[in-house]
């Protein structure tokens, strides 16, 4: 059966310029970098798909939003307005806003962890647990197994295993488990979603033990949209209802505005606990700013609320799915291995079938993403063992995926350019067995796939 595409909702009104570079460009790119497609430089790539975090195209409403900046050190009038945003489309009494979604991540850890308290959560996300980690949590993976299987098609592999859960609580008791973090999409599974049923159980059992509920809301309106599409009863519900009952089931949430709310910088801390937002309060003066703009100026707050409107328009998220599942087909149409079912937000390639003769100590991921730079100037991501980090001991952690993530920009490119990346992959896949693995010569203490450094294995 034929697949159909939806166009883009929008026209292009303006347009920039980007790097057409020769093979030879790109050889002396990439072992300038080390290897690490975070330390290319931007005007040295085609199409990048290294991030969807801050990369996005903000509309002409957000841009007029623009020049309504208060830049008032105190009480800036465009927090009122996203406050009034958050409130309205989340459904939280209070917001501290931050300069990213990590800033989040550092005051709700500082204000609710302490030493020996674990965090279960639905996968690990590299910022997200290194704030657990130094504030001195456990972060423990309470996911269903399907997750940790690229091919499983289970439509809602983000869930929490219910009973993973519960058998946490009963081991280390309810008192050391400050609250349980739920990513709605879960990034490093590939961008899979959580179902509205498993999340009113996961609130269900966390009310019951006194555990709060916090989610990773980075990518929230992408999961409402696969609740509509894939969970009975949600099918004839608006993108606006469903998120809001999604939310209705958290404590808060920690927000990247950089993803689902359509701006290039910001973020949030959002609660309802008047005490719990107190202490945020505090520690937001220390790391950020005053409470009313945090780590944002007045026209980024203006154009983020504008931004959360605009996010629940049906048109736009149908199309920003459908774009990551046309890239999706043609690759798994033409028997590329990839995480399945495509998520919201990017495509990962399965590193360990595109190149089961590299050991994943030897960074099948990594040296992949370095191929498909040097192939044709498209910037990817490693998303494994490098991203997975070590554990407190020193020792690797062995992520059962690993993966090169594919993350498409909001707004940015078109299917033509989607075609290209297809391409690529393609032909690397078909020259598969000529490449080898990677060796690192650089190895950061924290969050080392940013910028660590690697050579060719001879």
């Amino acid at each position: 059966m034929e697949k159909k595409y939806v166009a883009e909702p929008y026209k292009i009104k303006v347009v920039e310029p980007i790097a057409v570079t020769s093979r030879a460009q790109r050889e002396e790119v990439i072992k300038k970098a080390g290897y690490n497609t975070f330390l290319i430089n931007s005007s040295d790539v085609y199409i990048d798909l290294l991030t969807d975090s801050g990369t996005t195209a903000m509309s002409d409403n957000q841009w007029a939003g623009i020049m309504m900046g208060d830049e008032a050190y105190a009480g800036s009038k465009n927090f009122m307005k996203l406050q009034e945003a958050v409130r309205e489309v989340y459904g939280f009494k209070y917001i501290v806003p931050t300069h990213q979604g990590r800033g989040a991540e550092n005051i709700l850890s500082q204000i609710t962890i302490k030493e020996g308290d674990y965090i279960p959560g639905n996968m690990y996300f590299t910022t997200t647990r290194a704030h657990q980690e130094m504030n001195g949590g456990t972060f423990v993976d309470v996911i269903i197994d399907e997750a940790h299987d690229s091919a499983n098609e289970n439509p809602f592999k983000g869930n929490i295993d219910l009973k993973k859960f519960e058998n946490l609580i009963d081991e280390v008791g309810a008192d050391k488990i400050p609250y349980i973090c739920v990513a709605v999409t879960v990034n490093l599974a590939g961008g899979q979603p959580v179902s509205m049923k498993n999340l009113k159980e996961v609130s269900k059992l966390a009310k019951e033990n006194g555990i709060m509920v916090m989610y990773d809301a980075t990518r929230c309106v992408e999961n409402a949209y696969f609740i509509k599409e894939r969970e009975e009863g949600y099918q004839d519900k608006s993108i606006a209802e469903i998120l809001k009952e999604m939310m209705s089931y958290a404590d808060g949430c920690t927000m990247s505005g950089k993803k689902d709310c359509l701006v290039n910088i910001g973020g949030f801390l959002a609660i309802n606990d008047e005490k719990l937002y107190q202490k945020a309060t505090q520690l937001v003066v220390v790391y950020e700013g005053m409470p009313s703009y945090g780590g944002m100026s007045g026209r980024d707050m203006e154009a983020m609320a504008r931004g959360i409107y605009e996010s629940v328009d049906y048109n736009y998220i149908h199309h920003r799915i459908t774009q990551c599942r046309y890239l999706g087909d043609k690759l798994s149409d033409a028997g590329i291995p990839i995480v399945k079912p495509v998520g919201g937000h990017a495509v990962f390639l399965d590193a360990k079938q595109f190149y089961p003769h590299i050991p994943q100590d030897e960074f099948p991921a990594q040296m992949l993403a370095a191929q498909l730079y040097l192939k044709s100037g498209v910037r990817s991501m490693e998303r494994g063992i490098i991203s997975a980090g070590r554990d407190k001991d020193g020792n690797n952690y062995h992520p059962k995926l690993e993966l090169v993530r594919l993350t498409i920009p909001r707004r940015v490119y078109t299917y033509a350019h989607m075609d290209v990346v297809a391409d690529s992959i393609i032909d690397l896949y078909k020259e598969r067995d000529k490449v080898k693995g990677l060796k690192m010569v650089y190895e950061p203490p924290v969050l080392r796939f940013f910028t660590a450094r690697f050579e060719p294995l001879k």
